[in-house]
């Protein structure tokens, strides 16, 4: 009860606001890598044993990085319920196209060498290309909508209401900030999974990888520098007017909030935040340059850290806000005003620090015992392989 009391309701709100970035960050920077090199299979291999190679360097860690991706849905449904409920029933037909995509992948996985037949597998290499192409594309347009503003209201008692027919929601989500935030994520998820084949592959298979994923590389350049241009001069940025109540109820019709400036003008409150931005640049121009030249261990981490860095910086740009509306900006969603109660947030505090820590180790164990390449003898040759 002493700890409970040290932490304030206000504390624990950042604490899981944190911990939700870096559950999402967790996700992109292991799955991420799977999904990229879905994306990638029908390119880096062109014959069967080839793919193999390739898939093999995921099939055995994917659904462990996966993982990360369920903690993140359950830490928003247990400790941002305002966000789950307004953020699912808004991106409904988009979640649907995610988890269909996701579901090809397992069935591709363990379908794909059922049958020696050159049509049966070409057709399955293609179904983990969409399983791992398209979620990594809806994920960023998702965020390119957040920092838009969802054009969602809440009623007197809470309730979120959505405008437009069902189908409507989902056309206009593909906005071309949305599609330009979804090819950032896109790019940015093929040069991992290249890393990723770089550093477990060899021969053919690492080369096309290499040359693939440093075109990725540049394309993710390119377009996260376009994105934070126009963030700054075409999209209006969210503000709470007057002093936020940090440890208040959870209502946020109870915060008067305003569209104004820009996003950017969070810089300038908080100069040390770009630090994030920088990072991501940096990262992603680091693994470009490795993959370009060959390294390996260096080229995957530098990937990383411009994962971190592009992840974070949506973040903490966005700062309290986690959902605004572009409806009714009194109704959007931020830090202070869209979680659960003092108490439930103190108890998955305990219960985070518990299992986190196991799910870490039990991660770099995995990678550990599979630490090494996969070659064209490694899956023709084993019987154990089953990808």
């Amino acid at each position: 009860m002493i700890l409970h009391e040290l932490l304030s309701f206000e504390l624990l709100r950042v604490i899981w606001w944190l911990l939700l970035g870096v559950l999402l960050i967790g996700f992109a920077l292991t799955d991420g890598f799977d999904l990229g090199v879905g994306a990638l299979l029908p390119f880096v291999g062109k014959t069967d044993a080839e793919r193999r190679v390739a898939i093999n360097t995921v099939g055995p860690v994917w659904e462990g990085n996966q993982v990360w991706f369920i903690l993140g849905g359950g830490a928003i449904f247990a400790a941002w319920p305002p966000l789950y409920a307004v953020s699912f029933s808004g991106f409904y037909l988009a979640m649907f196209a995610v988890l269909a995509a996701l579901i090809l992948r397992p069935v591709g996985f363990k379908y794909r060498s059922k049958r020696d037949s050159a049509a049966w597998r070409n057709g399955w290499d293609w179904a983990l290309f969409v399983g791992g192409a398209v979620p990594a594309l809806i994920f960023g347009v998702a965020v390119g909508n957040v920092l838009q503003g969802v054009p969602f209201h809440l009623t007197d008692d809470l309730m979120p209401m959505y405008d437009g027919a069902f189908w409507w929601k989902f056309i206009t989500l593909l906005n071309p900030f949305a599609l330009l935030a979804g090819v950032v994520s896109l790019a940015m998820l093929v040069m991992h999974g290249a890393a990723w084949l770089t550093l477990k592959t060899e021969g053919p298979v690492q080369m096309r990888a290499r040359r693939y994923g440093s075109v990725a590389g540049v394309v993710a350049l390119v377009t996260y520098a376009l994105a934070g241009v126009w963030l700054a001069v075409g999209i209006p940025g969210y503000a709470i007017v007057g002093t936020a109540v940090t440890d208040g109820p959870s209502n946020p019709l109870m915060s008067e909030v305003v569209r104004t400036g820009s996003w950017m003008s969070a810089y300038a409150a908080r100069p040390w935040i770009v630090v994030a931005p920088v990072l991501g640049f940096a990262g992603i121009a680091l693994a470009t340059l490795g993959l370009r030249a060959g390294r390996e261990v260096s080229t995957l981490l530098y990937s990383k850290l411009g994962i971190f860095g592009v992840i974070s910086s949506v973040g903490l740009t966005m700062f309290p806000f986690i959902l605004p509306s572009s409806k009714m900006p009194d109704a959007s969603l931020t830090v202070w005003d869209s979680s659960s109660s003092h108490l439930t947030l103190f108890v998955m505090l305990i219960c985070a620090l518990i299992f986190v820590p196991m799910i870490l180790a039990y991660t770099a164990w995995v990678y550990k015992v599979l630490w090494g390449k996969v070659t064209e003898a490694d899956v023709t040759e084993n019987s154990d392989s089953v990808y």
